[in-house]
């Protein structure tokens, strides 16, 4: 009788386990399915405090349609948390640092404005992430007064350490799991309180891998999320074991370098052939918030080039990432701590133009994120750059004549034939071996099969 009953308890228990581990499978195979749109997403970064000459979440909402429109899948909404006063920067103080992790800046709103922006941008088809600034808080953070502990110190001033020379931040100590603990819980607070979809993480790779391997892990179970880390994964790869998504830094400045003569297109493609054997999506840019405000923007380091390269960050694989006001174009530096909003007209030139290329992306087999690119041969190849994305018979080819000279060449892989649309101007051209182009000084053609 005991062996009956026996047998049959670790019957019911092995079913058990066996239907646990079924729905387990299940469930990940449905947070998989539900996350397909990252690989076809773009990225468009939201500078409140500059957008609008209120700054507010309020004021941004009617922006909305016009975003939609021109086809913006993410909205990446740079830091709204209270900005801390203590030895803060400017007038305004940085968005990067942080006086409390779980609630709005005064100057931008209220937590139910942003939860009602969430809510609205769903309701459009929008995701949302939010800035996180996990490495450091400003002086005055709550944290400051109520767990000290929480902070790395200087013992030579005895006092908060400063965050790598960064005088109105101080660094985090992460090796405490009371911080840990409480870093999860207020990065908890946005998905369950606001709905956010993901987070972009400033400065990741200042942040042991292991914390965001177990954020990561932790605020899944709330709902799959997608990760941007500001990091290049040619630099710090392990980090792609929890980042979706990073920043292609190298790139950035080798197209800066590229463009000022300092570098050949051999030298320009060499870093785009380690970046296609680096792990993870790259996010292309051409500018940010960081890049606009210190370094210039991305006609001062681009010039005439600034539209090809912003068709190159549409079309090879990844995703593409845009900055506030690039489909204006916006051509000044915005002050970083300071009301210095961006000089809308109302016609912004370049809508047609990054919404030709949004929907491109986004809807187009050939340039989802996990299709490789495959570099077309041409007989201008010391400054031309051709590829070619192909999924089963949906192909994208794009042609750019990286010189500040016109070119005349033609294609010489026989692959490229057939009839194609030009996704810009609409007119259609067939193309076989003989076909020769012609291409103005830094013009680019994107071609649909």
């Amino acid at each position: 009788m005991r062996v009956a009953y026996l047998s049959f308890f670790l019957f019911i228990l092995s079913a058990c386990q066996s239907s646990s581990v079924k729905t387990s499978q299940e469930q990940q195979t449905l947070n998989n399915s539900n996350m397909n749109w990252i690989y076809t997403t773009n990225i468009y970064e939201v500078n409140l405090r500059q957008y609008t000459p209120e700054g507010t979440i309020n004021a941004f909402l009617k922006e909305l349609p016009r975003l939609k429109e021109m086809g913006v899948q993410t909205l990446w909404f740079m830091p709204i948390t209270p900005i801390a006063q203590k030895n803060k920067k400017g007038s305004l103080g940085s968005y990067y640092a942080a006086a409390d992790y779980t609630s709005v800046s005064p100057e931008f709103g209220t937590i139910d404005d942003f939860k009602n922006l969430v809510k609205q941008a769903h309701s459009m088809g929008f995701k949302v992430i939010i800035d996180w600034v996990a490495n450091h808080t400003g002086w005055d953070h709550v944290w400051t007064k109520t767990h000290p502990e929480y902070y790395l110190m200087d013992s030579s001033t005895n006092d908060f350490l400063i965050a790598s020379g960064m005088d109105d931040i101080i660094e985090l100590d992460f090796s405490k799991p009371e911080l840990r603990r409480a870093m999860l819980d207020a990065m908890k607070f946005w998905v369950q309180e606001a709905d956010i979809d993901g987070f972009r993480a400033d400065l990741a790779y200042w942040v042991e891998l292991d914390f965001w391997q177990e954020a990561k892990k932790e605020l899944e179970k709330t709902k799959p999320l997608f990760w941007l880390g500001e990091l290049d994964p040619l630099e710090k790869p392990e980090y792609m074991q929890v980042f979706d998504a990073a920043y292609t830094w190298t790139w950035m400045h080798k197209s800066r370098d590229f463009y000022a003569g300092k570098v050949n297109l051999d030298s320009f493609y060499q870093v785009l052939v380690q970046y296609q054997n680096a792990p993870g999506m790259k996010a292309w840019f051409t500018t940010n918030h960081d890049e606009n405000s210190w370094n210039g923007t991305e006609y001062e380091k681009y010039g005439d080039a600034a539209k090809a390269f912003a068709v190159f960050t549409a079309t090879w694989q990844g995703l593409p990432l845009i900055y506030s006001g690039q489909e204006l174009p916006n051509t000044k530096r915005l002050e970083f701590f300071e009301k210095d909003p961006i000089k809308w007209t109302g016609e912004n030139k370049l809508h047609d133009f990054y919404k030709t290329l949004f929907n491109l992306h986004s809807t187009h087999p050939a340039l989802d994120a996990r299709v490789p690119v495959q570099r077309i041969a041409t007989s201008a190849d010391s400054h031309v750059l051709a590829y070619q994305r192909k999924k089963d018979n949906k192909e994208v080819l794009v042609i750019l004549n990286l010189s500040p000279l016109p070119a005349k060449f033609n294609l010489t892989n026989r692959e490229t034939t057939g009839t194609y649309r030009n996704v810009f101007t609409n007119q259609q051209t067939t193309l076989n071996a003989s076909s020769v182009f012609e291409i103005d000084r830094w013009d680019y053609i994107v071609l649909e099969k």
